[in-house]
């Protein structure tokens, strides 16, 4: 953890921890995210150990292709909506506040949007 920890502070990136293919209820996966939290951000979402996760990587799909309505698709979308969140606030801190000479942001740009998984026709 320490080394990713230096990696991200030396490269000057945000970073954020997901406690993966955690044990429900279990209280080292309690422990494992409060000692994540030491180091930095924990996203509040964490992803269980399911077996539909490695039932859908034997056809190359996503959880949420194999079934949309699984707890797993659910932690997958609301880690999706978490990221997506912080990356748009960060966006807009960044970008926004950096724009040149009254220029539109990125110059004019727009970022597409959707989600989690699904391309954006342009």
């Amino acid at each position: 953890v320490g080394a990713t920890v230096d990696l991200c502070e030396r490269a000057g990136k945000p970073l954020v921890f997901v406690v993966n293919a955690a044990t429900p209820k279990a209280k080292i996966t309690s422990e494992a995210a409060v000692a994540l939290s030491q180091h930095g951000t924990v996203a509040p979402i964490t992803l269980h150990h399911r077996t539909d996760f490695a039932a859908s990587m034997i056809d190359g799909r996503t959880v949420m292709e194999v079934d949309p309505e699984s707890r797993s698709a659910a932690e997958i979308t609301a880690l999706w909506k978490y990221m997506n969140d912080r990356l748009e606030k960060n966006f807009r801190r960044t970008v926004f506040a950096a724009a040149p000479n009254g220029q539109a942001p990125a110059n004019g740009v727009q970022r597409p949007t959707g989600g989690f998984g699904r391309r954006v026709a342009q």
